[in-house]
C-alpha cells in the first residue's frame, strides 16, 4: 500500500492540476474520456492553489479548466455526503460560474460554455447511470434549446460506486476503468487489475507516474496537514449544522407557540359564539314568552269585556282585532 489517493481532493488537484506537461496531459485524457470530445488544449485557470494551500482558509479544490474555445469546467472530486444539498450546491457553482463571464458589450450568443463536473464517492441518484448530464429542459423533457451546441450551461455527474468493481476489466470501458483506478490506485501493484492496467494501458500509465509523484513522504506529510485542514472545515461544517439546527428549533418553538395562541384565540372566539349564541337563544326565548303572556291578556281583556255584555263590533274596534279573530279567542 502506498500514501497517494486520488480520493484526497488535493492529490486529486495535484495529479491533475500542477503547472506541468504530465499534469495537462493526464487531465486530458481525464476530461477526453468523460466528456466524450477530444480535447487538444487546456489550461488550469487557478493551479496556483497547489502551492498555496497552507494560505487557504477553506479546503475546497477544484480545478477551473479553459478549454481553448474558452469552455470552462469546474472539475471536483466530493467524498461524503453533507446536510447541505449537494446538486443544489453545485447547481449554485455552475450559475456562479456561468454568470462569472463579462459580457459588457457583448451579446448574449457570446456566453461561452460552462460545465461543472463532480466525481462523486456516493451514490445521488436512484438509477444505473454512472455518467449523468443535466441541463436545462421543460418538465416534459424538451430541451429549452433546439441545438445542444447552444445549450450553455451543463452539469456533469460521476458516481463512481455504481461501478462494478467485480467486473473483468476486459468488459470495462475507458470511464469505468479510470474509476476503478481512482478508487484503487492506493493499492498499486498489489491489486491485479491496476498491474494488468499499469502494464497494458497508456492513460493508466499516464496517471501512475503522476500518483507516483505524491507516494513519497514529503507529499504523504503534505496529505496529512490538508488532512487536517479537512477535519477543520469539517468541523466548522458541524457547527454550522448545529446553529441551523438550533435556529430550526427556534423557529420550530417559535411556531409552535404562534399556534398555541392562534389555538387559545381560536377557543375564545369559539366561547364567545356560543356565549352569543345563547343570549340569542335567551333573548328569543323571552320573546317568545312575552308574545305569549300578552295574548293571554288580550284573550282575558276580550273575554271579559264579552262578559259584560260588548258586543263584538264593539270589542273589535277597542282591540283592534277583527270578528273572526274575536269569535276565536271567546271559543279557544
Amino acid at each position: 500500500m502506498r500514501s497517494a489517493n486520488l480520493l484526497n481532493d488535493f492529490a486529486f488537484k495535484y495529479v491533475f492540476g500542477e503547472d506541468c506537461k504530465e499534469a495537462n496531459d493526464a487531465l486530458k485524457s481525464l476530461l477526453t474520456v468523460f466528456l466524450e470530445r477530444k480535447v487538444n488544449h487546456v489550461v488550469v485557470k487557478n493551479s496556483e492553489m497547489v502551492k498555496d494551500y497552507t494560505k487557504m482558509k477553506s479546503p475546497r479544490l477544484d480545478l477551473l479548466v479553459e478549454f481553448d474555445d474558452q469552455t470552462t469546467v469546474d472539475l471536483e472530486m466530493q467524498l461524503r455526503q453533507t446536510k447541505d444539498n449537494l446538486l443544489n450546491r453545485f447547481n449554485y457553482y455552475l450559475a456562479r460560474l456561468h454568470g462569472s463571464q463579462d459580457m459588457e458589450g457583448k451579446s448574449y450568443s457570446q456566453l461561452k460554455e460552462t460545465i461543472v463536473m463532480v466525481f462523486f464517492n456516493l451514490i445521488i441518484a436512484d438509477d444505473d447511470d454512472i455518467c449523468s448530464l443535466y441541463t436545462m429542459r421543460k418538465y416534459s423533457g424538451i430541451p429549452l434549446v433546439k441545438d445542444e451546441k447552444e445549450d450553455r450551461m451543463k452539469l456533469m455527474t460521476i458516481e463512481m460506486p455504481k461501478v462494478d468493481l467485480n467486473k473483468p476489466l476486459e468488459d470495462m470501458n475507458e470511464q469505468e476503468k479510470m474509476i476503478y483506478y481512482f478508487l484503487n490506485c492506493h493499492k498499486g501493484l498489489d491489486d491485479s487489475k491496476i498491474k494488468v492496467m499499469i502494464e497494458s494501458d497508456g492513460m493508466i500509465q499516464m496517471l501512475e507516474k503522476r500518483v507516483e509523484t505524491i507516494s513519497d513522504d514529503r507529499w504523504k506529510k503534505i496529505i496529512e496537514d490538508f488532512q487536517k485542514l479537512h477535519e477543520n472545515e469539517e468541523r466548522i461544517e458541524l457547527q454550522l449544522e448545529l446553529e441551523e439546527a438550533q435556529r430550526q428549533m427556534k423557529e420550530a418553538r417559535k411556531d409552535k407557540e404562534e399556534a398555541r395562541k392562534e389555538k387559545e384565540e381560536a377557543r375564545k372566539d369559539k366561547e364567545e359564539a356560543r356565549k352569543d349564541k345563547e343570549e340569542a337563544h335567551k333573548e328569543k326565548e323571552e320573546a317568545r314568552k312575552a308574545i305569549l303572556e300578552a295574548d293571554k291578556k288580550v284573550k282575558q281583556m276580550v273575554c271579559k269585556m264579552y262578559e259584560d255584555g260588548f258586543t263584538l263590533e264593539q270589542i273589535s274596534a277597542y282591540c283592534s282585532l277583527n270578528v273572526d279573530e274575536i269569535e276565536l279567542l271567546i271559543k279557544s
